[in-house]
């Protein structure tokens, strides 16, 4: 018991745990409108952009979260700005945005400049650099973001799952995308040092996924992949602690053994329900 109590001694670790948590949890629930509006792949690329834009941000001497924030909120507006153009899609504008926001970080990466000594803490998360400043800023990120959701969820609900019916209806979906674009850059810049940028798109996508394997109700949905999240979260950094692993591919890696237990289950579940509406045809 001891043993397993060991890493609640040190702050740093109980610092780690509970933004790695709130991050998880964060991350769930924001994810599940990216995945119901098809956009898994904004996450991949938003983390890139947040990426360099903290590079960016490191080299001018701006604050992290601002550069970073910034960064991925503007790259998220300019996305929707080209694809609402019709003539070009999502996915390319999000790989012509995105990957040239990330190239212009390399670049100063490259020439020696700010944020060298922190890449591989950005890339792939790093508990040991988790501060109680850290904890703050995550939390009231998460706060914030639940209750944007919370006062316009009827609005998110309805442009989630069919945004031009939303948009005839009188819901103002681009204010509802821009609201959504704030609440990604905002997840995805707090929680990059935790995750990391290399699999922050994985925590945004795998539990949402599960979830929905679990339930066709979206309330139960939104809650169930934020609980999910949580756990990932917790258990990950817990893992990585004695594994001497980074605490995003322990986290994400927690969240795929997950995903595959919820696949399993419902694939049981599945052919469990044919063969009962069969019996009681028959009967």
């Amino acid at each position: 018991m001891t043993t397993l109590l060991e890493p609640f001694q040190y702050e740093f670790f109980r610092n780690a745990i509970i933004v790695a948590v709130l991050a998880g949890a964060l991350c769930g629930f924001a994810g599940v409108y990216v995945v119901l509006r098809g956009m898994s792949y904004i996450g991949h690329g938003l983390s890139h952009a947040i990426f360099g834009g903290a590079v960016i941000g490191a080299a001018l001497s701006l604050n992290f979260y601002v550069a970073a924030g910034a960064a991925g909120l503007l790259s998220a507006l300019t996305i929707q700005r080209i694809a609402r153009r019709r003539t070009i899609g999502a996915d390319a504008a999000i790989g012509v945005v995105t990957i040239a926001v990330f190239a212009v970080g390399l670049v100063i990466i490259s020439q020696g400049g700010a944020f060298r000594q922190n890449f591989d803490a950005a890339l792939f998360g790093n508990v040991l650099g988790v501060t109680a400043g850290d904890v703050l800023i995550v939390a009231g990120v998460a706060i914030a973001s639940f209750a944007i959701v919370m006062v316009r969820y009827r609005q998110f609900l309805f442009t989630a799952f069919d945004p031009e019916v939303a948009e005839v209806s009188g819901v103002r979906t681009a204010w509802i995308d821009a609201l959504l674009a704030l609440i990604l850059a905002a997840t995805i810049a707090t929680t990059m040092n935790v995750v990391g940028v290399t699999l922050i798109a994985g925590m945004l996508v795998v539990p949402p996924v599960i979830a929905r394997l679990l339930t066709d109700s979206f309330s139960r949905m939104l809650w169930i992949s934020v609980l999910i999240g949580a756990i990932c979260g917790f258990v990950g950094t817990y893992i990585s602690y004695f594994l001497n692993w980074a605490s995003g591919p322990s986290i994400v890696l927690t969240a795929s053994a997950l995903f595959v237990v919820a696949f399993v289950v419902a694939e049981i579940r599945g052919r469990k329900l044919p063969e009962a509406a069969l019996g009681e045809h028959v009967d």
